[in-house]
């Protein structure tokens, strides 16, 4: 894990993309709402890997 920009720049939109979507919740279609609701777990699931990722990398 050398990219700690791109992992970190990840992290972020990950967190903003669902951030947007409690906010927005009551603005997005329902067939919609689903798929992104979805990515958006994924994307937060992988953000959270990539944390401890670079958590236990650190100490080398």
């Amino acid at each position: 894990m050398t990219d700690s920009g791109s992992i970190l720049t990840f992290i972020l939109v990950s967190f903003c993309l669902s951030i947007i979507l409690i906010m927005k919740k009551d603005s997005l279609p329902a067939q919609m709402k689903r798929y992104l609701a979805l990515l958006a777990i994924v994307m937060v699931s992988l953000s959270f890997v990539l944390i401890l990722i670079s958590f236990f990398g650190a100490g080398k």
